[in-house]
């Protein structure tokens, strides 16, 4: 069996609040994206996202872990990208974050404590205040920095969502199961 360690860069205290996330919330642009809005030729909103942190999301799915995205605007590039990864949980023009937030813990029946949320800007923060573990991205406006548990080494849409998606699988003990068809024994 393949052996992993956790990255001695996470504290022990965020280890201990992401071994109990059944939940990960994510926003979109500046997390799951750069930050950057694209607008075609034909004013079509355009998104780029990072093959890695895909692959997180459908790990945390695979073993268990619900995964919802809660976005401001909306986007059909947003929509698909999430029903490629297996996310049914989307909020699009959630105005007010906080209202789609609470109908999911709802949902989902999840208390704040087992709720990750990644947000990089201020209508993140009623998100980031009320869950188990807050997490920002390093591009993130500073309000957002000082009010989290950790900030990502990885930039928002350059695989921080992997990143957290690693962390808590591995928090959480799930790391060498979702992995281990990656993984051949030597002979």
């Amino acid at each position: 069996m393949h052996q992993y360690t956790l990255c001695n860069s996470w504290p022990k205290e965020v280890v201990a609040k992401a071994s109990r996330v059944q939940l990960l919330v994510l926003d979109v642009d500046g997390v799951l994206t750069n930050g950057s809005i694209i607008y075609s030729e034909h004013g079509e909103n355009l998104k780029v996202f990072h093959a890695q942190d895909g692959h997180g999301i459908k790990l945390l799915l695979r073993a268990g872990i619900h995964v919802a995205i809660i976005t401001g605007r909306s986007s059909p590039a947003v929509t698909a990208r999430a029903e490629n990864l297996g996310i049914t949980d989307i909020y699009l023009r959630a105005l007010r974050k906080i209202e789609a937030y609470e109908e999911l813990l709802r949902k989902k029946e999840c208390t704040y404590d087992t709720v990750c949320v990644v947000g990089d800007d201020l209508p993140d923060i009623p998100l980031l205040q009320r869950c188990g573990l807050a997490i920002a991205v390093p591009n993130s406006v500073p309000e957002v920095k000082s009010c989290v548990d950790y900030i990502t080494t990885r930039q928002g849409g350059d695989g921080a969502v992997r990143e957290v998606c690693d962390l808590i699988l591995k928090a959480r003990g799930l790391w060498q199961q979702v992995t281990e068809r990656y993984f051949m024994e030597k002979a």
